[in-house]
């Protein structure tokens, strides 16, 4: 039985970890990437998107870490008092649902926003990615109106689309990139 709450804990515990914790990380990553890619074409949208994404990234991260804290704590809880257990999990999951569901999506969208204006001042990305990000980014800011919430949908699976072509277009973008800069002499 031990044995079995504990791998019950760790597997939600990695259901936070992976899409909370790493996915935060990745964002740090991604938006200092963009901030490089685009500084040059629109130097103070790029900027402003790169604080937008800092501090989503943060709030990703803190909010899965508090999530994790939770299922330690509740998981202790339930053994001894299940109906604890449940009124503790409940302020959690409120946190949680607030710094990564409600900001996330607020900060997400507006930094979607900025980043596709930014492209496209820069032109470092294509016009059709720089408008979906536009158009992603307003119904992610639309989630948080109650009577808009199902723009939720639009917004969390056009993100998927949306990395996964940025992510093609970026690698397609370096591969030329590096085949067109001349290979360094060794001195």
């Amino acid at each position: 039985m031990f044995v079995s709450q504990m791998w019950r804990r760790a597997t939600f515990c990695i259901g936070y970890l992976i899409p909370y914790v790493a996915w935060g990380i990745l964002l740090v990553v991604l938006a200092l990437a963009l901030y490089d890619l685009l500084k040059a074409g629109a130097p103070a949208v790029a900027q402003i998107a790169t604080a937008i994404g800092l501090i989503w990234a943060g709030l990703v991260i803190a909010s899965g870490m508090v999530a994790i804290l939770g299922i330690r704590v509740v998981g202790e809880l339930y053994g001894s008092d299940a109906a604890q257990a449940g009124a503790v999990w409940a302020p959690v999951e409120t946190v949680v649902g607030g710094l990564g569901g409600a900001a996330g999506e607020i900060l997400g969208g507006v930094w979607l926003v900025l980043i596709g204006w930014a492209a496209l001042r820069a032109r470092e990305l294509p016009r059709a990615l720089s408008f979906l990000g536009i158009v992603l980014g307003v119904a992610g800011i639309l989630t948080v109106v109650p009577p808009l919430e199902p723009a939720s949908f639009l917004y969390g699976l056009g993100l998927i689309v949306w990395f996964v072509w940025l992510g093609i277009v970026t690698l397609h973008t370096n591969r030329r990139r590096a085949s067109r800069t001349p290979a360094r002499e060794a001195a």
